[in-house]
């Protein structure tokens, strides 16, 4: 008597099994880097709020007060606000001021997203 060839139920329910073990990870792999990407995202757009901050300072000429101030900021629409942190001190030359702005995430927990420092002169 001649042998059927093929697969059995069995061999096919293992295979479907370790496709359904292996699709589970690769859609929990995705998931991670399209988290990983915005959290970038985010960072990046952190980092430039930042670096505007003290390039308007620069350009305006401002002579900041020592200490710190805070406030919030909406990075892209519909996102929530963000908070931000500029904290002003002096340096050993009386004609600079050292300036380090922060943004933090919004939350229970904030987080800095954003350090920057920076300096500023003294108006002429």
């Amino acid at each position: 008597m001649k042998r059927a060839r093929g697969f059995t139920l069995f061999e096919v329910l293992v295979a479907l099994a370790i496709m359904a073990i292996a699709l589970t990870a690769l859609l929990r792999a995705s998931a991670l880097a399209a988290d990983n990407s915005e959290r970038l995202r985010l960072s990046m757009l952190a980092s430039w709020e930042a670096q505007n901050r003290i390039e308007t300072m620069k350009a305006l000429g401002e002579w900041p007060d020592i200490g710190g101030t805070s406030g919030e900021v909406v990075l892209v629409e519909g996102a929530p606000a963000l908070r931000w942190q500029r904290d002003v001190s002096d340096t050993p030359n009386p004609g600079f001021r050292r300036v380090v702005v922060r943004i933090l995430a919004a939350g229970p927990e904030p987080y800095a997203l954003a350090e920057l420092t920076g300096f500023v002169r003294r108006p002429r």
